[in-house]
């Protein structure tokens, strides 16, 4: 089985099975994938993707503030929390720091993204609440490395840790996050055709520290490049892993799914039934 570990189903594109959410995880079950993560962008979003999970039994939910965000006001670790415990996230974010646009020369401007100093608050206090709560943080990191680190050495416990998703960067970051407890998650960009240097970060980072996504409803994979992303297409991921590696697509997706459920705990009870047994068995449930 498979488990796509970051989508943001709460965002789907209407082109996507119409846009029906139901629909769009039945086709990614029918190609084996068997758990979702659910990410938030912000807080409002929680209770949303809340519902969602109620309403099907294979889907998991984070809670957190993204980067890149706007909020009317930004949150204190308090209320993080409590909007974690309230609708029993797995994990906090998607949090982090990206200053790819804080130049002014990018496209969007700097004016339309939050400032260098409240994206290092927001993300020291979503890791605060993320230790407090001893839940994983989700880190979208990039152009940020230094910074991005020295929060995570400061306010993250290698013991409970967390996941550098769609990762860009290079392998010296990967290896020092992995250091502190972290896995790597790779996403559909790992089949770009001008991808070769993640390609190689699939072929070094350590297989029992890799995470498999999608990302959906962006960054689609080859052979789907240009249409909006979905969860069934995390298999492609895996499947460029797996020839990256020599390996075949089964030990990836054995590895990356017994991954995910050590990294996010509280996701364990509500795996599939074939996973039960495993998961008892390394003391995950």
């Amino acid at each position: 089985m498979y488990v796509d570990s970051h989508c943001h189903l709460d965002r789907l594109d209407p082109r996507t099975h119409d846009g029906d959410l139901a629909a769009t995880l039945e086709a990614a079950r029918a190609r084996d994938v068997r758990q979702f993560l659910a990410i938030a962008v912000t807080l409002e979003d929680v209770a949303h993707l809340a519902a969602m999970a109620r309403e099907h039994d294979d889907v998991v939910i984070s809670a957190g503030v993204h980067p890149l965000h706007r909020v009317p006001e930004e949150p204190t670790v308090e209320a993080i929390k409590e909007v974690a415990e309230r609708f029993e996230a797995v994990a906090i974010g998607e949090t982090g720091l990206d200053y790819h646009y804080l130049d002014g020369a990018r496209g969007k401007g700097a004016e339309a993204v939050p400032a260098r100093e409240v994206q290092l608050e927001r993300f020291r206090r979503q890791l605060v609440a993320a230790s407090e709560l001893e839940l994983p943080v989700i880190v979208h990191t990039r152009e940020a490395r230094e910074d991005t680190l020295a929060l995570i050495r400061e306010h993250t416990d290698p013991r409970v840790g967390g996941v550098l998703h769609c990762f860009t960067e290079d392998l010296d970051m990967a290896r020092e996050a992995v250091r502190h407890g972290f896995y790597i998650s790779l996403s559909g960009i790992v089949t770009f055709r001008n991808a070769a240097a993640i390609r190689e970060l699939a072929r070094r980072i350590p297989l029992d520290r890799l995470l498999i996504e999608t990302d959906s409803p962006y960054l689609a994979p080859v052979p789907h490049r240009g249409k909006p992303n979905e969860p069934a297409w995390v298999v492609e991921v895996a499947e460029c892993i797996a020839a990256e590696r020599g390996i075949s697509v089964d030990e990836v997706a054995m590895q990356t799914t017994a991954n995910f459920y050590q990294l996010f705990r509280a996701a364990a009870p509500r795996a599939p039934e074939a996973m039960r047994e495993t998961l008892a068995r390394a003391g995950l449930i």
